[in-house]
């Protein structure tokens, strides 16, 4: 017959046990989240990136950890927050926000792996991997090739505003890519008979001159191509579109969403799927420098059909059936 002492010890050390397991099972994986926006500004994103992990089989808060550092559009801040990042020992470091967050991360780091998603930038020009089959290192990601679809944008405002005889084209001189945007869009433009007057702006000041500019030569419609200053300051531009009645194209579906007429390029959403994909993968030991870069190859045609009222437009019925969303 089992002793009182020994049955008392006996359950002490049964509710103790779990409390012990408990202390031994494997902390959850940490990833560390570096944006150079705001947690509101990047809110869709970030819901298309928490579905790429579910994809992967990783949930917050369930069985992983998310650590975010946000740069609120001050870029100097990045390298400070990449560097608390790995001084937390996340397991991945994931960014957004163009190219700058990823380098941030990327010079802070050769040994915890980072997946970055760079919209309008070719990753190996940029310097980010040496190959996009194999980008070698502690880092891969998904690339937005973009600049290729700026000559369709303009058939498809043509196809819009079909009056215009001449178009604004709004570039970032900072943006390594602004070369392909403006050649690749003269080419449409010569062979559908339209001057195209190019605008370029890198800052608040020059952006201000720019749109004045385009103002005070009565451009019957603009294009504003996919780069981080044009989206952070998105709805100054659409703004300052609707003010002066100028339709304008843009390059994610952000801006009519805005109040902008229409875009047409890379899904984000989509994109940033597939960088939250690609870290869950990481996070099940998959080496980054041998997962090829990924292309944001899911393109999207978003038309405002209130703004074309208001601008006096009829959206073709051909272009709007082609439209993969159209807001009303």
């Amino acid at each position: 017959m089992m002793r009182r002492r020994e049955f008392v010890t006996l359950l002490g050390g049964a509710a103790v046990w779990p409390l012990a397991a408990r202390a031994q099972q494997p902390a959850m994986p940490v990833i560390g989240f570096l944006g150079l926006s705001s947690p509101d500004a990047f809110s869709g994103r970030l819901a298309a990136f928490k579905n790429g992990l579910a994809e992967a089989g990783f949930s917050e808060n369930r069985n992983v950890e998310v650590i975010y550092r946000w740069a609120h559009d001050e870029a100097d801040r990045l390298p400070t927050l990449a560097a608390d990042l790995v001084n937390r020992n996340v397991n991945v470091i994931a960014t957004t926000g163009g190219p700058a967050p990823a380098f941030a991360a990327k010079t802070a780091t050769s040994s915890i792996p980072i997946v970055f998603a760079t919209p309008g930038s070719d990753p190996i020009e940029l310097g980010l991997v040496a190959s996009m089959n194999r980008p070698g290192g502690n880092i891969t990601g998904v690339g937005f090739l973009v600049s290729t679809i700026s000559g369709k944008q303009l058939e498809l405002l043509h196809e819009t505003v079909p009056n215009a005889k001449s178009v604004g084209l709004l570039v970032n001189p900072a943006n390594p890519h602004t070369q392909y945007y403006v050649r690749n869009v003269q080419i449409a433009a010569d062979a559908l008979g339209l001057k195209v007057l190019v605008l370029r702006a890198a800052t608040e000041t020059e952006l201000t001159k720019a749109l004045e500019t385009l103002a005070e030569q009565r451009v019957g419609a603009f294009i504003a191509v996919l780069d981080v200053f044009f989206f952070r300051q998105r709805e100054r531009i659409v703004s300052w579109a609707a003010r002066h009645a100028v339709p304008g194209m843009y390059a994610s579906r952000d801006f009519p969403e805005t109040g902008g007429l229409m875009s047409y390029g890379s899904s984000l959403d989509d994109a940033h799927r597939q960088e939250g994909v690609y870290v869950g993968r990481v996070l099940k030991g998959e080496k980054p420098g041998e997962l090829p870069v990924q292309q944001a190859v899911k393109i999207e045609l978003v038309l405002n059909l209130r703004t074309a009222k208001a601008l006096g437009l009829t959206i073709p019925l051909p272009l709007s059936g082609r439209a993969d969303e159209v807001i009303e």
